[in-house]
C-alpha cells in the first residue's frame, strides 16, 4: 500500500490549524474534549486519506481508534464505514460489535455525528432496537449521543418512532451536547416528513424541556410558532 497510513497522515499536519482546533473543540482542562491532541487536519483530507486506506484491518483499524490523536480516529471510524457498507452481513455484524465496543474512544461530538448513524443506525435499520435505549441510559455522554443520532438514520427514510423515544429518555439531560443533539433531531423529523409527529412531541414536552434542546427542535418554525412554544 505504499507509505504507512501514519506517514500520509503526518504529512497533511498543520500546527495552527491544531491550535484553532483544539480550541474549537474543547480540549481545555475539565471540558468535553479535555486533553484531546489534533494534528490540524481538514476533514476532506482525512476522507481522502480512509478511501486511500479503505481495506485496513480491524486490528489496524483498532489502533487508530484507540489513539490519542483526534484525526487517528475520525479516519478510523471513516474507514469503518466504508468497510460496513461494502460488507455483508456479517462483516456488519463484526464492525457494529466492534464500534459499539469501543465508544470510549468515539468520544467528541464530530466523531459520533460522522459515524453512528452510518453504523449503528443502519445495522439496526430491520433488528430490535433496545440497544439505544440502554446507550440513551448510558453514564456516558458520548454513549447517549450515540443514541440518539443513531436514529438519524431512521429519520431519513421516514421513521421517527425511535426518535421520539430516545428524545423522550433524554428530555431532561443537563448536558449541552445532548441537549442540541436532541432538538436538531426531532426538527430533523419534521423537517422530513414528521412535522406532525415533532409538534405532538413539543404540545407534549415542551413545557418540560431544556431551553437549548427546545431552540433547536423549533428552529425552522415561523417566528409566531416559536414564540409560542417558548412561552410554554
Amino acid at each position: 500500500m505504499g507509505s504507512s497510513i501514519y506517514s500520509v497522515i503526518d504529512s497533511f499536519a498543520d500546527a495552527q490549524k491544531a491550535h484553532t482546533l483544539r480550541r474549537f473543540f474543547k480540549t481545555g482542562k475539565g471540558e468535553y474534549g479535555e486533553g484531546d491532541m489534533f494534528l490540524g487536519i481538514v476533514v476532506p483530507t482525512q476522507r481522502k486519506i480512509a478511501n486511500q486506506f479503505s481495506t485496513l484491518s480491524l486490528n489496524e483499524i483498532e489502533k487508530l481508534l484507540t489513539s490519542k490523536i483526534h484525526e487517528h480516529r475520525l479516519i478510523a471510524l471513516l474507514i469503518l464505514i466504508e468497510q460496513f457498507n461494502k460488507g455483508n452481513e456479517t462483516i456488519r455484524n463484526t464492525i457494529c460489535s466492534f464500534y459499539l465496543s469501543h465508544t470510549k474512544y468515539i468520544n467528541n461530538w464530530d466523531l459520533v455525528d460522522l459515524s453512528a448513524h452510518h453504523i449503528v443506525g443502519a445495522y439496526l435499520e430491520k433488528k430490535n432496537r433496545d440497544i439505544l435505549y440502554g446507550l440513551a441510559r448510558s453514564e456516558s455522554l458520548w454513549e447517549r449521543r450515540i443514541a440518539i443520532l443513531s436514529t438519524f438514520y431512521f429519520i431519513k427514510r421516514g421513521d421517527f418512532k425511535d426518535t421520539l423515544q430516545t428524545a423522550k429518555i433524554l428530555l431532561h439531560d443537563s448536558h449541552d451536547l445532548i441537549q442540541k443533539a436532541v432538538g436538531w433531531m426531532l426538527r430533523e423529523v419534521g423537517k422530513r416528513g414528521g412535522e406532525k409527529e415533532e409538534v405532538e412531541f413539543l404540545d407534549a414536552y415542551a413545557h418540560e424541556m431544556p431551553r437549548t434542546m427546545l431552540r433547536y427542535a423549533i428552529e425552522r418554525f415561523p417566528q409566531e410558532k416559536r414564540a409560542k412554544y417558548l412561552k410554554a
